[in-house]
């Protein structure tokens, strides 16, 4: 009997997740589009995000550790590799 009862709730708590899921995915696709939209504007107006914490990438891009750069970078950053690996050839 307690069957009857556990089957819809887990259902229900299936879909209550995987709703959430949606929209968390969702709003990361609208972040990260604003954010390359955020950084055309700053190439087109030729500034450069400065952040006191790349200090040592650049010091590993300029001393040509471009991979260590990289990882440095997500490390920081948590940035996916794709977008870390933009970030750094944007610094250098």
């Amino acid at each position: 009997m307690e069957i009857l009862f556990w089957v819809p709730v887990a259902f229900l708590l299936y879909g209550a997740v995987r709703a959430v899921e949606v929209r968390i995915s969702r709003s990361d696709r609208q972040l990260a589009r604003v954010e390359r939209k955020l950084d055309l504007v700053l190439d087109h107006l030729g500034l450069q995000e400065h952040d006191p914490r790349l200090g040592e990438v650049i010091e590993l891009l300029r001393s040509g550790k471009k991979i260590h750069a990289i990882k440095r970078y997500r490390e920081l950053t948590d940035a996916d590799l794709k977008q870390a690996k933009e970030a750094v050839e944007r610094l250098g």
